[in-house]
Parts: structure tokens; sequence; C-alpha cells
């Protein structure tokens, strides 16, 4: 009988082990993934009404630009900040 219940909760043991590397895996794989794609989406204006190519347009070119400027600006203000520090 001791033998029985050793053989059960070695089987759950190593279920629940089994589940924490899957849930671990999903959490760190999937949330990059899933985030990339979200971006790509929202740059791509998956959101747009699909029946109207000019609003699709507008919006990847509209975001495209807004990206852009971020970037832009970013590294100016890196750039300004780092010539301040320097001297």
């Amino acid at each position: 009988m001791n033998t029985k219940d050793d053989e059960q909760r070695r089987r759950e043991a190593l279920r629940d082990i089994e589940r924490v590397v899957e849930q671990s895996e999903t959490i760190a794989g999937t949330s990059l993934g899933r985030l990339a794609a979200q971006a790509r989406a929202h740059l791509a204006g998956a959101d747009a009404d699909a029946a109207d190519p000019i609003e699709v347009w507008g919006r990847r070119i509209g975001r495209t630009i807004g990206a852009v400027a971020f970037v832009v600006l970013a590294l100016y203000l890196v750039v300004t900040l780092a010539a301040r520090w320097t001297g």
C-alpha cells in the first residue's frame, strides 16, 4: 500500500514539474512573440477597415512616420545629453 501512494505522489510531482516548465516557457517565449505581433499589426494598420485601402495605407504611413520620429527624437535626446555630460 505504501508503494502505491509513493508512486502516485511521484506521478503527481512529475506532472507538476512538467506544467511549471511549460508555463515558464510560455511566459517568456510567447510574451515577446505576442508583443512583436501586436507591434507588427499596429504598424500595418490591421485595425483599419480592410474594405477601404486608403484608410489602411494612411494608417500605415502615419504610424511609420510616428515611429521614425520617435526614434529620431530619442537619438537626438541621447546625443544632446551625452554632449552636455561630456563637456
